[in-house]
């Protein structure tokens, strides 16, 4: 079922952002200083070419330890992100998720490019993984929530 929502929706209107997400990676290399935010378009880039069936977690979440993306590093970079892209790109896919919210067909699209425009807004510190992973990391967190809950009785 995914590959078919993968494939409407590149057609439908995916291919675009995803070439916006290139962009600006490409325009993030150019600079030299922004290669860490150029690269993390790129995985974003591709990720907005084919959503269905991935999502997009925390690294620290997935690793179980802080890197340079993840730390306050990380939130020095999204702010700066956030200034000169982030906003710029999400209103494209909130625009593109208005438009596909129009017809009912376009429903789950819509709700993608919501999704997208999160990710738009702070991409550092984030990475794309299977759905099914990502479902074993929030059962594993819950589970470790449980967990500290339990201990604090």
């Amino acid at each position: 079922m995914s590959a078919i929502g993968n494939l409407l929706w590149f057609v439908l209107g995916g291919f675009v952002m995803g070439l916006a997400w290139w962009l600006a990676g490409l325009l993030a290399f150019i600079t030299i200083v922004g290669i860490p935010w150029g690269r993390a378009c790129f995985v974003i880039g591709q990720f907005a070419f084919f959503p269905f069936g991935k999502e997009a977690v925390s690294r620290k979440s997935l690793t179980h330890r802080d890197d340079v993306g993840t730390g306050g590093l990380g939130v020095v970079g999204n702010v700066i992100w956030f200034v000169f892209a982030g906003v710029w790109l999400a209103i494209g896919h909130v625009l593109s998720a208005i438009s596909c919210f129009v017809t009912v067909i376009g429903i789950p699209f819509g709700v993608q490019h919501l999704k997208l425009a999160g990710i738009a807004l702070a991409p550092i510190g984030k990475t794309i993984v299977a759905k099914e992973v990502a479902a074993a990391l929030r059962q594993q967190d819950a589970e470790a929530s449980v967990a500290r809950l339990r201990d604090r009785a």
